[in-house]
């Protein structure tokens, strides 16, 4: 008898202009590991929409994020993927959960804290809640793990929290899922500043890599990239920041150690270290541009595989929402 493989869950915002950093840190460890994991992914649309935003524009982005992550190798004959909006059971969920959450526990999120910038009495409820609805996602479906960055670590301990005092007050309803936090790669740093991750939202275009650009925009924001003094490649978290981080590009993108890659540009300095990385990366993501050239040719196409991703998340999901009425109370028995 074969053995079930760990149901794992990860979301990810259509933020638009999806860069290296959320490739490396997160998409190409979903792909790379869909043989070892019954995978779920989820375009979490309704976390997109705490902010300000037009319906045109987040349908686009929604869009393209579909189509980055096909691009990069996520398979839906192995995995599904599907958009939040369209499983309703999330929303549901979210306010059944939103009774287990304790509003102290909320107030010190760190990202709520960030974001709010201590005008909290102006910040919109969703923000607020925002984890709680990452919860329900999560828990829904039973993944036993979540891969996330070091910055998302709060946020699934809430989720451990809420699922355990739920199953107490209800029964065993829910898997308590487990953090699957990669060491290499969780974050790649901005090329404008080694000190912040790798985001969309800094106004400085040079600051990341994003996957649609052209291989002149990638040769010349990495020759641009900040460096540390001296002129040698050695990684040095703590004296050489800027490089580490370009170091860590790179040995991502060559699948090789960091060690390796000192010893590859010994007695080299940093013009040829940007030159090779610039063509690494081109090279490297390369064959994701061509498919996502082909899949902006095939938007039916696209549009046919998050409709199968759909009905497979709610074939989950609806069951297990049925369980959560039964056991809560919310539904009547004859």
């Amino acid at each position: 008898m074969a053995t079930r493989k760990p149901r794992v869950f990860s979301g990810i915002q259509p933020t638009g202009g999806t860069h290296i950093g959320n490739y490396l840190g997160a998409i190409r460890n979903w792909v790379d590991q869909q043989d070892m994991y019954e995978s779920i992914f989820c375009v979490v649309d309704l976390h997109a929409i705490t902010v300000p935003y037009t319906a045109d524009d987040l349908r686009e982005r929604k869009l393209d994020m579909a189509k980055i992550l096909f691009a990069a190798g996520i398979d839906p004959e192995r995995s599904i993927l599907f958009m939040q909006s369209d499983v309703r059971e999330h929303s549901e969920l979210a306010w059944i959960l939103g009774t287990q959450a304790m509003f102290g526990e909320l107030r010190r999120m760190t990202q709520f804290k960030e974001k709010s910038s201590g005008g909290q009495e102006r910040v919109g409820v969703g923000l607020f809640t925002y984890p709680v609805l990452q919860a329900a996602d999560i828990v829904l479906y039973d993944a036993e793990k979540v891969p996330v960055g070091e910055d998302q670590k709060q946020h699934l301990e809430l989720t451990r929290n809420i699922t355990i005092r739920f199953n107490q007050a209800f029964g065993e309803t829910f898997v308590v899922p487990e953090p699957d936090i990669k060491e290499l790669g969780a974050r790649i740093m901005s090329l404008d500043d080694p000190f912040s991750k790798m985001s969309k939202s800094n106004p400085n275009e040079g600051s990341r890599i994003e996957l649609r650009d052209t291989p002149d925009q990638i040769s010349k924001k990495i020759r641009r990239a900040v460096t540390d003094s001296g002129s040698e490649v050695r990684y040095d978290e703590n004296e050489k920041p800027a490089v580490a981080n370009l170091m860590n590009i790179y040995s991502l993108f060559a699948r090789c150690s960091l060690d390796e890659v000192e010893e590859r540009f010994a007695g080299k300095g940093y013009g040829d270290f940007k030159r090779e990385l610039g063509e690494l990366v081109v090279e490297g993501i390369k064959p994701i541009q061509e498919r996502i050239v082909e899949l902006d040719d095939s938007p039916d196409e696209v549009m046919r595989l998050i409709e199968e991703g759909r009905e497979r998340a709610h074939a989950i999901a609806g069951p297990k929402m049925e369980k959560v009425r039964d056991v809560t109370g919310l539904t009547f028995r004859a």
